[in-house]
């Protein structure tokens, strides 16, 4: 730790306390406004205030392209330009859509609330994951710059369709990652730790195409898709090898016509989660030769892998332990690390080779989940451990 380093990190640090509120008024904006995966109307209106408040804190940006989701919530880039001498360039990725659907906020409930130490927590849907993550990078760059220190150009990349596999938006953030010296992606931390490793993950759909016939009359004249497909659905929960990070999970079934009928088609929506490539393919080859008792019914699996795993590579490396000397800087001990079976954008970007980190958003927990929250009194350190890897990142760290 150099003097000005220590300096600027107790500088950063404690004007991020000086303006909490003000941060957390506007995660709690964000929150206002639901932005579930599939309302449409609600992602482009909700993406329009993200921009607005970026816009607020930064002023209006060098650049920008909003490149359209079709079917899925739009990408926002907005790129803001550096100064000094430097040639750092970076990316925070982050994503506004959330798991939960338009009505939701209405029936959440207190949002604020306590732990049983008596820890200040705010909740409301999406607040951990991730409008806090936004709210906290946007303010990051906000304190960087105002800190009088160079800071690289930095790419904020917004995306609407994230928790829904990122389907439209990845071209765009792999073009971005590219184009970067390094992403921080701002969802959540596990407990406070960064994120280096993920889980690939695969959602796999399973089509059975029966016979269909009178379940009184001819029974013996049907072959049912149901049946296959529990069949199926069986020895495919068999694949999963928990000791070696791989997990399987039907989570959506559908089928039949009628209670009378023999169902003639039947679906499931099958997780998959894996820890390695070795695993990808073996599930692959294992899903492959299961068979059902039937041989009057078809199945068909598309084998869907949305994410790679993500592991911490070697350009992530010296990345992580920039972030940890920055942690240090600011009196926060050791940055500790995690590896999550949840996927995120950051798996696209360390799959490509490139540097990396994950989990720099909020502290809180209940991803998913009605009791979803964060920890308010973290979000001054959260707000300036990513301020200060700004101002170092000016020139990026080499591995």
């Amino acid at each position: 730790m150099t003097a000005s380093h220590a300096a600027r990190a107790a500088a950063l640090t404690a004007r991020a306390e000086e303006v909490a509120d003000r941060i957390v008024a506007d995660i709690l904006t964000l929150v206002r406004h639901e932005t579930g995966s599939y309302d449409l109307s609600a992602l482009a209106s909700g993406l329009d205030l993200l921009r607005e408040t970026t816009v607020a804190r930064l002023g209006p940006p060098d650049h920008e392209h909003r490149h359209p989701g079709g079917a899925y919530g739009d990408t926002l880039t907005l790129t803001y330009t550096g100064t000094g001498d430097g040639a750092g360039h970076v990316a925070l990725l982050g994503h506004y859509d959330t798991v939960w659907p338009t009505g939701t906020l209405a029936g959440w409930g207190q949002p604020e609330t306590t732990d049983e130490d008596g820890r200040p927590r705010l909740g409301g849907p999406g607040i951990f994951d991730m409008k806090t993550g936004l709210a906290q990078g946007i303010w990051a760059l906000k304190l960087a710059r105002e800190s009088g220190a160079p800071v690289p150009t930095v790419t904020f990349l917004f995306n609407g369709d994230e928790e829904i596999g990122s389907l439209a938006s990845r071209p765009v953030i792999e073009e971005t990652a590219k184009k970067v010296d390094v992403t921080l992606v701002l969802e959540p931390t596990a407990h406070g730790a960064v994120k280096t490793a993920r889980k690939g993950t695969g959602i796999f759909e399973v089509t059975a195409t029966g016979v269909e016939s009178h379940a009184g009359l001819a029974p013996q004249d049907g072959a049912s898709a149901i049946l296959a497909l529990s069949e199926f659905v069986i020895a495919a929960a068999a694949v999963a090898a928990p000791e070696r990070g791989t997990t399987i999970n039907t989570g959506v079934v559908s089928g039949g016509s009628a209670v009378n009928v023999v169902a003639g088609s039947a679906t499931a929506g099958i997780d998959i989660r894996v820890g390695s490539e070795a695993e990808q393919a073996r599930v692959d080859a294992e899903f492959a030769a299961i068979q059902v008792s039937d041989p009057r019914v078809r199945i068909e699996v598309d084998h869907a892998w949305n994410r790679p795993p993500m592991t911490l590579n070697a350009a992530s490396a010296p990345l992580l332990d920039l972030a940890r000397e920055v942690a240090r800087d600011q009196g926060r001990g050791e940055l500790p690390t995690a590896a999550v079976g949840g996927a995120s954008d950051a798996n696209f970007v360390a799959a490509l080779g490139l540097p990396v980190l994950c989990g720099m958003g909020a502290v809180g927990d209940g991803a998913h989940a009605q009791g979803e929250y964060i920890h308010p009194d973290t979000v001054p350190a959260q707000t300036a451990l990513v301020a200060g890897l700004l101002v170092r990142l000016t020139r990026p760290p080499r591995g």
